[in-house]
């Protein structure tokens, strides 16, 4: 019987099947990330690359019972192997975060890897929905764009910022200070991705009942919620369980999206008109098949939102404006 129901669950989605490929499928994001995305029915092949370790991973994950086809695939050189036939890249790959660092402390290594890698998928899989993981993401998502833009590769509907995260802290958060479950509350986050540019949307939620030194609390712990994980784990590492859930959350609604479920939205940070001068920003958006559709404008704010978004604009600009240059002056090794 439990044979005839499994059997059921893989002939039903055998043509919505989808290739994924989890690039940095070896560290700390990587890895729960692929437990996870091994357990989804939707993922015939599941395809793992990081510079080390990435075939136990893979060996690992594979003696799992699902149906994902898990393989492994190490070094630089490997990589195209990695993303051949991918409809799905998401990357994960770089350097954690530590105590003090913020996410633009990164840039410097991690912009040449999120590059590399954008290289390597405009190369071999350029029709391949993208997600950006990697921080600075403010900075990460311009850097593929441009990388991409370079190999005559750009799909502005198929590159997406993973700012779930900042949702699920967002809809976590909330929940405990209004008494709600945490799995029915969902809040719409915009801005992006780092500290100030994070801006959840406390005044849209319904029925929700706040005081201004809450929302000023609340506010700023789901923008520095990054901070409470990477000093609770004492220097050695940052958040990423959470991320690997909040990715899967993410990866999941897409493929919804892609086989052609209506009304599947997520926050993403994406190429988008809504805020003028901000050529990325994070709203809600719809996920279809052919990627982003529509990208849905902020909405009423109070007046403390608006203030807050009036003071994320020229952070988010100055990051844009950095991964862009950066980007444009990038060589490949």
């Amino acid at each position: 019987m439990i044979a005839s129901r499994t059997s059921r669950a893989f002939s039903t989605s055998a043509a919505k099947a989808t290739r994924v490929a989890v690039l940095g499928a070896a560290g700390g994001i990587g890895q729960p990330l692929s437990l996870l995305l091994k357990l989804n029915d939707s993922i015939s092949s599941l395809s793992l690359f990081d510079i080390v370790n990435t075939p136990g991973v893979a060996a690992d994950l594979s003696h799992i019972n699902t149906r994902a086809k898990t393989t492994g695939f190490k070094g630089k050189e490997n990589l195209h192997k990695a993303l051949e036939g991918a409809q799905v890249v998401v990357i994960p790959a770089g350097v954690p975060r530590k105590p003090g660092m913020t996410r633009d402390d990164l840039f410097n290594t991690n912009a040449s890897i999120v590059a590399e890698l954008a290289h390597g998928v405009g190369t071999v899989c350029p029709d391949a929905h993208v997600l950006i993981i990697a921080n600075p993401v403010n900075s990460t998502v311009p850097i593929t764009a441009e990388i991409l833009k370079r190999l005559g590769k750009y799909n502005p509907k198929k590159v997406y910022g993973v700012t779930t995260l900042d949702v699920v802290r967002a809809g976590t958060f909330v929940s405990e200070s209004q008494g709600w479950s945490a799995k029915d509350t969902d809040v719409t986050v915009v801005g992006g991705h780092a500290g100030a540019t994070i801006l959840p949307l406390l005044s849209q939620i319904k029925g929700a009942n706040f005081t201004q030194a809450q929302i000023e609390a609340l506010t700023k712990r789901i923008q520095f919620g990054g901070d409470e994980v990477v000093q609770a784990k004492d220097g050695a590492g940052s958040a990423t369980l959470s991320m690997a859930f909040a990715a899967d959350r993410f990866v999941t609604a897409l493929l919804r999206g892609l086989r052609g479920e209506v009304g599947v939205t997520e926050c993403a940070y994406v190429e988008s008109p809504v805020v003028p001068g901000v050529p990325f920003f994070s709203t809600r958006v719809e996920l279809t098949k052919e990627g982003v559709g529509k990208i849905h404008p902020i909405g009423a704010t109070s007046a403390f939102e608006a203030a807050a978004l009036e003071k994320a604009v020229p952070e988010l600009q100055a990051s844009i404006k950095k991964g862009v240059e950066f980007a444009k002056a990038w060589v490949p090794k």
